[in-house]
């Protein structure tokens, strides 16, 4: 559930894609905020088990988290990710892509 209120959600979409002519152009820019803001790494809990999330990436199915443990990583999309409390500064643009998505 979002701490912001939906006009604060509807400010950071349309910040994220001002210049953008399509959907595809939209999710580049709503990337290039959570690439931009997002503080990485991270620390989370993914089925009980604790990952470090290091980067964001695009992918044809859209915005994911790539999560470390140990050797190991894993893509998650980050809508899928279940965020630490406090959440990392930056997380507000993931509620803006989630709030985006839902409107799609």
């Amino acid at each position: 559930m979002s701490s912001l209120s939906d006009a604060e959600l509807d400010a950071l979409v349309a910040e994220a894609v001002v210049d953008c002519y399509d959907e595809h152009e939209q999710l580049s820019g709503l990337f290039a905020m959570i690439e931009g803001d997002l503080a990485v790494p991270f620390e989370t809990e993914v089925l009980g088990v604790p990952v470090v999330v290091r980067k964001v990436d695009l992918r044809s199915s859209g915005i994911v988290a790539i999560c470390h443990r140990g050797r190991l990583r894993q893509a998650i999309g980050i809508l899928d990710l279940p965020l630490p409390d406090p959440a990392p500064d930056g997380a507000q643009w993931i509620e803006a892509y989630r709030w985006w998505a839902g409107a799609q």
